[in-house]
């Protein structure tokens, strides 16, 4: 939080950068900077809750969230649910002040094997779905053939 507070001042001070910028956090101290930085101004996106679900709205509204939704966007990012799970049970504790625990199960340390884990950011290998896109030009496909390269990949996809 220091140093995105620090990028915050400076890029934001009309002697150094003064530059417009798009900054996302999820630190609600650094909201704060609004009220002190005349030139800082808070917008996030509208979300409804519903259950345990979160829905983004796609409407960016004045003003800084009411709380974080870190956890939500790491799920649409893919991250796998395990992580999801266990950032879902730490932030539990952390709003509630209680200390973080190690994950347990059944009574046991869990044991994860790092090759079950092993989230590539680099180079992957495309999906037959992902080279099928690959090869379409969407800016010469009819409406018709639109909705064919719909249903050809949702059976290549397997649903």
């Amino acid at each position: 939080m220091s140093i995105a507070r620090a990028v915050i001042e400076y890029i934001s001070d009309p002697k150094k950068v003064g530059a417009k910028t798009l900054f996302a956090t999820h630190y609600h101290e650094l909201t704060e900077i609004e009220s002190e930085i005349t030139c800082v101004k808070n917008y996030n996106i509208a979300a409804k809750k519903r259950g345990t679900d979160v829905i983004f709205l796609r409407k960016i509204i004045r003003g800084g969230a009411d709380e974080s939704f870190g956890v939500e966007v790491s799920k649409l990012a893919g991250i796998p649910e395990w992580i999801v799970l266990r950032a879902k049970k730490v932030l539990e504790d952390l709003e509630s002040s209680r200390p973080v625990r190690e994950a347990k199960l059944a009574g046991r340390k869990v044991v994860i094997d790092p090759e079950d884990i092993q989230i590539s950011f680099g180079e992957t290998i495309p999906s037959e779905v992902e080279a099928r896109l690959r090869e379409v030009d969407l800016n010469t496909l009819s409406p018709y053939e639109a909705q064919q390269l719909l249903f050809e990949l949702k059976k290549m996809a397997g649903s």
